[in-house]
Parts: C-alpha cells; sequence; structure tokens
C-alpha cells in the first residue's frame, strides 16, 4: 500500500474499550468465570448453526491430509472460506465435536463462513512425512514437487469443487508456525484466495524463535522439541507429552544440564530428528538457508496484513522481516502491517490491557479484533466496507496510544547516535577522548546473569517488559543511562548497536538491552502485582543478542583475537517507543543471558553444542567509549505527535 493523507496520525489507546456485559455475560462474574460462561455460549452456538464434516483431501501427489470443515446451516446466501493451516493438531477429532471459536475471533463466527482447517502433511490424521520448515520449492516442473505452497493451492482447489455454497473467495490466516504457513501459502497463490493475514510468522528459525543472530534460545528449543519433535509412525489424534522437569526453576535445571550435548545423552536419546539437526548446524549453512521462507516471497497477489506484537518473545522478527520482504518484491500488492503492545498471540485472546507489569490502558487486543482484523476480511471476502487500514497500525508504547503510518519504519525519523559516557553514561553527543576510555566486567559461565526474576521452567511470556533492576544491581552487567529527560524522545524503527568491544578469551555473546528507567514517584497503575511498585521501574523495551563468532559471517564463523578492539554490529528489532519527560533512557550490556540463551564457552570451539565442561571458561569483557572506538547505538527519533484524536474516535 502506498502514500495514505493520514500517515503519522495518534490515536488515543482507549478508544478500544470493552465490557463484559458487551460481551454477554453478566458484569458480576470473575473474568474467569465470564470467559468460561462466553465459550459455552459459543460452543452452544456454534453447534446449531454448523454443520461439521471431515475429509482426506488428495494433494497432487497423491497424499491425503486430514481436513475438518464446518458449514453454516444456513444455506439462503453464499459464504467465503477461511482456511487455517496448522501442526498442532485441528482437534477435537470427530464430526459431532466442535472447535470453539471458529475462526480468527468469536465475530467470524458469528458472522458466517465456511471455516476449513487442516492438518498439515506429515502431522496428527494427515498422511505424508513431516518436515520442518519445509523448503519451498519454485518453479515446480512435476507433480512430485510438493511444499507448502502447493499443498494450500490444492486444498483450496478441492474446497471450491466439493464444498457447496461458497462465494469463490478465501482467506487464510495463522499464528506462529501457522503464520510460516499463511505466507507459504500466499505465494502463486490459487486465483481464489483474496485475503491473507500471518500473524507472528515464522520466517527465518536462525534469526527467530530458536536462534537470534546464532545465539540458541535453550529453553525455548529444548521444551518445544522435546514435545513437537516425537516421531509420528502412523497417523494419530493423540498429543505428544511434555517434558517433566520435576522442578519449577529453569535456571537450574540447565545449568545442572551442563553442555548442550547432554541433552541427547541425558533425556532425548538421539530420538529427536531436528534437534539433531540443530545441533549439527551450528551455523547458517545451507540447512538453515533452505528453510528461510523470505527469499520466496514473490509473485504475492491477495492483500495481505501483517501481525506482530511489540514484546512477542518468539516471532517479531518474523512479523517485520515478512511484511517488509512483501512490500519490496511486490510493490504493488495491498500490504499493511500491525503491530501491537503484545506477547506472542496475545492479541487473539484476552483484552491486551497489560503485559507482565506493564498496562496499556486500553482493551488493545479486543480493538484489533473488532476494528482491524474483522474489517479486513469482511471486507476483502464479503465487500464489507472498506475499513481504509493504513500502510502501518503500530501501538506507541510509553504513552500507549494507536498511532497510523503510511510507511513503516516511518519516513518522517532522524537517524541519531547515542553514545556511551564515562561514568556509565549516555548522550547523543560524542564521549570525551579519554586514555582509559573502556569499562570491563568479568562474565563466568558458571554464574551466568538470569534473563528474568521469575522462577519457570522456560522462556517466560512476559521477560521483555520485565523490570531489569535485579541485572543493573550485578558486576557481570555494564549500565548507561541518559540524565533525566526534559522533554519525551520517541524511538521508531530498528535499533542498531555498534559495538567496539574485547575479550580475554577467544569467543563470546554480546547482549544489549534498551531501557525505560521510570521516575522513582511513579504512581503504580490498578493492576500493578502485589508486592511490585512502578517507582523506579527499569522497563525493558527492546533486547538482543549475537554470538560473536558471527560478527562478520553467518555462514562462517571467526573466533575473537585476545584483548584486540572488535567492531561488532548487531540490529535490535523495530520499536515505537516514547521516553517521556522525567524517564530516563537505559542501555544494558551483558554476557550472558540464562537460561534463555545458552552459554558460550569463551574458549572458541568449533561447534558450540559439542563444547566440553572444560571449554566453559571466566573472560574478562570490555566495552570501548572513546576515539576511534565509540560504541553507540544508531536510532530513529521521530519528531512529537502533535495530530491527536479525542478518546473514543475511531477515524
Amino acid at each position: 500500500m502506498k502514500a495514505l493523507s493520514w500517515s503519522g496520525r495518534c490515536l488515543i489507546g482507549a478508544m478500544a474499550l470493552a465490557t463484559c456485559a458487551s460481551a454477554g455475560c453478566a458484569t458480576t462474574l470473575s473474568r474467569s468465570d465470564a470467559r468460561r460462561a462466553q465459550m459455552r455460549a459459543l460452543r452452544a452456538y456454534t453447534k446449531s448453526h454448523y454443520a461439521k464434516r471431515e475429509y482426506q483431501i488428495p494433494m497432487r501427489d497423491g497424499v491425503k491430509l486430514f481436513t475438518a470443515v464446518y458449514t453454516p446451516k444456513d444455506t439462503s446466501k453464499k459464504y467465503p472460506v477461511i482456511l487455517h493451516r496448522r501442526p498442532y493438531a485441528i482437534g477435537p477429532y470427530g464430526e459431532d465435536k466442535y472447535r470453539t471459536p471458529l475462526g480468527p475471533s468469536p465475530e467470524f463466527t458469528k458472522d458466517g463462513f465456511i471455516f476449513v482447517y487442516q492438518d498439515v502433511r506429515g502431522k496428527y490424521m494427515s498422511e505424508g512425512t513431516f518436515v520442518n520448515m519445509r523448503p519451498h520449492i519454485d518453479n515446480k516442473q512435476s507433480t512430485s514437487q510438493i511444499d507448502e505452497s502447493s499443498d494450500t493451492y490444492d486444498t483450496i482447489d478441492w474446497v471450491l469443487k466439493n464444498i457447496p455454497n461458497h462465494n469463490g473467495r478465501v482467506g487464510l490466516w495463522g499464528i506462529s508456525y501457522p503464520g510460516y504457513y499463511s505466507s507459504a501459502g500466499m505465494i502463486d497463490a490459487h486465483p481464489a484466495l483474496k485475503a491473507v493475514s500471518p500473524q507472528a510468522p515464522v520466517a527465518d528459525w536462525f534469526f527467530d524463535d530458536f536462534h537470534h543472530h546464532g545465539a540458541f534460545f535453550l529453553p525455548h528449543s529444548f521444551n518445544f522439541m522435546a514435545s513437537f519433535d516425537q516421531p509420528r509412525p502412523e497417523p494419530t489424534t493423540e498429543h505428544s507429552e511434555r517434558f517433566e522437569h520435576e522442578t519449577p526453576d529453569a535456571y537450574q535445571f540447565f545449568l545442572d544440564l551442563g553442555p548442550i550435548k547432554n541433552a541427547n545423552e541425558r533425556y532425548f536419546h538421539d530420538e529427536l530428528t531436528f534437534w539433531n539437526k540443530m545441533m549439527e548446524h551450528p551455523n547458517y549453512d545451507e540447512f538453515w538457508q533452505a528453510q528461510n521462507i523470505l527469499p520466496h516471497l514473490n509473485n504475492v497477489a491477495p492483500a495481505v496484513m501483517t501481525v506482530g506484537g511489540w514484546f512477542d518473545a518468539e516471532d517479531l522478527y518474523g512479523a517485520l522481516m515478512t511484511y517488509a520482504e512483501i512490500e519490496r518484491r511486490n510493490p504493488d500488492v495491498s500490504n499493511i502491517i500491525v503491530m501491537g503492545p503484545w506477547a506472542h498471540g496475545q492479541w487473539s485472546r484476552g483484552d491486551g490491557e497489560s503485559l507482565g507489569n506493564i498496562h496499556f490502558g486500553a482493551k488493545t487486543s479486543v480493538f484489533y479484533r473488532e476494528e482491524i482484523e474483522f474489517p479486513f476480511f469482511q471486507h476483502h471476502l464479503k465487500d464489507g466496507p472498506d475499513p481504509n487500514l493504513p500502510e502501518a497500525y503500530v501501538f506507541e508504547t510509553g504513552v500507549n496510544r494507536w498511532r497510523t503510518f503510511d510507511h513503516w519504519p516511518p519516513r518522517e525519523t532522524e537517524t541519531q547516535s547515542l553514545y556511551f559516557q564515562p561514568d556509565g553514561g549516555l548522550a547523543f553527543a560524542l564521549p570525551p577522548d579519554t586514555e582509559n576510555g573502556f569499562d570491563e566486567y568479568v562474565s563466568d559461565p558458571a554464574k551466568p546473569v538470569p534473563f528474568t526474576e521469575a522462577v519457570s521452567t522456560g522462556m517466560t511470556r512476559a521477560y521483555m517488559t520485565d523490570d531489569q533492576r535485579f541485572a543493573s544491581r550485578r558486576t557481570d552487567v555494564l549500565t548507561y543511562q541518559t540524565d533525566v529527560l526534559d522533554d519525551g524522545v520517541t524511538l521508531a524503527g530498528p535499533i542498531t548497536a555498534d559495538l567496539w568491544v574485547s575479550t580475554s578469551g577467544t569467543a563470546s555473546d554480546w547482549i544489549v538491552k534498551v531501557i525505560d528507567v521510570f521516575p522513582p514517584d511513579t504512581e503504580d497503575h490498578e493492576d500493578v502485582p502485589r508486592g511490585m511498585h512502578m517507582g523506579g521501574y527499569q522497563m525493558m523495551v527492546r533486547s538482543e543478542v549475537i554470538r560473536g563468532r558471527f560478527r562478520n559471517s553467518y555462514e562462517h564463523p571467526e573466533p575473537f583475537v585476545a584483548n584486540e578492539p572488535t567492531n561488532v554490529r548487531l540490529t535490535l528489532q523495530d520499536v515505537l517507543h516514547t521516553f517521556q519527560p522525567g524517564h530516563r533512557i537505559m542501555v544494558q550490556i551483558q554476557s550472558t543471558w540464562f537460561p534463555l540463551v545458552d552459554r558460550n564457552p569463551h574458549d572458541y570451539v568449533d561447534n558450540v553444542f559439542f563444547a566440553d565442561e572444560e571449554d566453559f571458561v571466566k573472560a574478562t569483557q570490555r566495552v570501548y567509549r572513546t576515539g576511534a572506538h565509540a560504541t553507540r547505538l544508531e536510532v530513529g527519533v521521530l519528531p512529537p505527535c502533535d495530530d491527536e484524536v479525542s478518546e473514543g474516535a475511531t477515524d
């Protein structure tokens, strides 16, 4: 989508208010009771208004995919098709058992669509062999060449030929892994596919989900693959069992695990095919490159709405890069992006008023579902009113309001540099040129920096907004912050850390965290958890890690030269955040982030996943901040927004 007249407009986030009463439940019920009452009512509505049939749909190579189709019982009009393909089971199985809700939200269930759910190839009740992030095949030459794009095409073609009473239009959506299937399905799409919404889509597993710039996200990978990667010798409706840690403390569990190679010996016993592949491919080689869907996002014809969360701990990269690649490769397609203040998939459930300790002042998820998602599909599939959605519909954290832009990142941003200063300072000015222009800390893999204060068995969904005071008080974390801001500072778009660092070892990770420091007299909001206070809160706004061996190439790693100042550039994901007057901007630098990221030995080995215990040694880390070695953040600063819309406005 191209230029719109309302570029940069600000919308107060509180405009999206929804009450329990409007959803048809008693206001005296608790939130959980109200949710259960809603689901019971919706389930009853679904069974009375829809008929369910199950099919085995043949693909072009003869493999049959298990598919459930829900059709409206009212046949007085025709309906569009909404397709959802997933590797996580489309149950409940059986034609007398119904999903609730149907489609992305209850609005779709009640408005009337033909809902199609499908187990992807090789999962649950579908035939064939499952392949993680099945590589896309361009210019297919025979029916034996299949991928997720062709399976989507064949499914749509069969549905249109065999399911009556459709209007000839199809929509496709999915969150996370199903978001990837949505991306694949829009490539060389069936002509009937008119609208696609990849939401938190997996794009490239070397940069989201399991890796970040080559660093391995340990509990997320371990816990997910321990269940998802279990072999499925024949079709089944049964789920694999979750891994039992026998402790609620992931920090201690993974520290006791020791080197990652112990996972197979103690727990997996070489039964997990993809886990073994990950261990064998620590670099961005052909194995990972073949799974990257982004280079194949060509020939996209349907309207696309990519959705993501600013605090999505799994697939933030996927959402931003999917939108950007579609925009670059398909300049004439209707392509928009929606970014809200959400954790992974949070826009599809709950009200979106808060995440962890941070409150957003409005029911942001409800607003998205009712005012953005539903109108998008209604317009393209049912000729509903044009919602005139902007190119970029994004939530500005820090001041809690929706903003719209005709381009993302905003063209209005000015690139500036935040330089590290002596005595832990941070400023939009070059630091003084001093003789000992560096700060240092000792990184000890035996006592790594925790990524959160919470006790859990995995990657907590709210860690990306967590209070960072616990980290800033550690001696193995460097902290830099501005003076108290007299005026607000709005950062928009990507942040790039231009680091000058050294290590006394030959291998190291570098973690960069950008933090909003609240004033000490900040009042607690009404939903603040018991025992937590917002005065002095250090809200993580954006964070990222790079495995230093990949600083020059993700394909060809190289060790550090001990104690030699070295440039490491790290692109953090996009933000839209305002640091308000009275706040400070803080940056933290560290080399361990455990157990979120596996430990880097500090002693270079060819494959970190096969490192021995003796490879894990202490290292002295330096961050330079002077002369030719001035460490800085490149940021996009957005001018103040002076075009606010009154509360309750929708346009």
